[in-house]
């Protein structure tokens, strides 16, 4: 499974930009997406995630202003992303979680490179 992540770029506070993720191989209908960035001196955190039957969950931080989605015949997952703010700067990453669960009960999950954004004052 591979998993590609683009569209980071750098732009002014409130512009916006669309992230998107590839994820090839597997049965991308049944993987659970999220996005989750890592700014600078800080831990990566989560930012949205859809479920593999479409329901959706955000940040407080980015709720009302980015949007997830998923496009299953594309194999491709999205991250829109309005008004940005310079503490919206980081690296993004896609992650895709199997819904298969090990004994542990941790989800087996597949990530991506991430990809920089870069929100300027």
């Amino acid at each position: 499974v591979e998993v590609v992540e683009s569209g980071g770029k750098a732009v002014q506070t409130g512009g916006s930009l669309r992230l998107s993720c590839v994820v090839s191989g597997g049965i991308f209908d049944d993987y659970n997406l999220g996005w989750y960035r890592q700014g600078p001196g800080t831990q990566r955190e989560a930012v949205a995630t859809i479920r593999s039957g479409g329901s959706t969950m955000y940040s407080d931080s980015v709720k009302g202003r980015f949007v997830i989605s998923r496009d299953n015949a594309k194999e491709t997952a999205y991250l829109q992303m309005y008004n940005l703010r310079p503490r919206d700067t980081g690296v993004y990453y896609c992650r895709a979680g199997t819904g298969q669960y090990s004994l542990g009960g941790r989800e087996y999950e597949y990530w991506g490179q991430g990809t920089q954004v870069t929100v300027s004052s």
